[in-house]
């Protein structure tokens, strides 16, 4: 099996993270988003959307977009619960990951961290605080009431939202207001088989 992503990338965290937590044996394949390869007809061919990460199974089937890449894998496993109405709880956090959430943190880490914020992109920049810290708001006061998003075991709910959560301060966001989701992000560092940013 094949994984496509970039180590800075928080969507491809989430892929490794939960390939090592499952101990899932796969090829990582380094791409560089900033020099377009993820442009390319070759990489097209595969996630024809053109961004990362994208999971090539061992049939030469493709998986991309990174919360369903961690259903798929996480099925049958104790990272996702059985229960209906817990793995229902555990989507709505994946979905508002990439509705409330990514939108804002991962957008303003992008524009401060890898474009080195110019100037043209200050404005929306300021823009995104607001909201991405409304979203850690919402984590926070889930994270008060339990250990991890859903109840207290660990799911692809949390290894979905950690994934920007733990960088957010590289997108202006400061961590040290949300003391519930500095603990949540130690216990999720501290699980066997833990494997952060590059």
């Amino acid at each position: 099996m094949k994984v496509y992503g970039d180590l800075q990338s928080g969507n491809c965290l989430k892929v490794k993270m939960l390939l090592s937590f499952l101990s899932i044996e796969h090829e990582w394949i380094d791409v560089n988003i900033l020099a377009g390869e993820t442009k390319t007809d070759a990489f097209r061919s595969k996630n024809p959307n053109g961004k990362i990460p994208a999971v090539e199974l061992d049939d030469g089937r493709y998986l991309c977009e990174s919360n369903a890449i961690l259903g798929y894998f996480a099925e049958n496993t104790a990272l996702l619960p059985t229960d209906i109405y817990l793995k229902a709880k555990v989507y709505e956090w994946l979905f508002f990951e990439q509705y409330s959430h990514e939108p804002f943190i991962a957008v303003a880490r992008f524009i401060q961290k890898y474009l080195g914020m110019p100037k043209e992109r200050e404005d929306e920049y300021f823009s995104l605080q607001e909201g991405g810290n409304k979203a850690l708001q919402l984590m926070e006061n889930q994270l008060a009431q339990t250990k991890f998003l859903v109840g207290n075991e660990m799911t692809i709910a949390d290894i979905s939202l950690y994934a920007y959560s733990h960088v957010a301060d590289e997108g202006g966001f400061d961590l040290n207001h949300y003391p519930e989701i500095k603990k949540w992000c130690h216990r999720i560092q501290s699980t066997p088989s833990y494997v952060g940013m590059m």
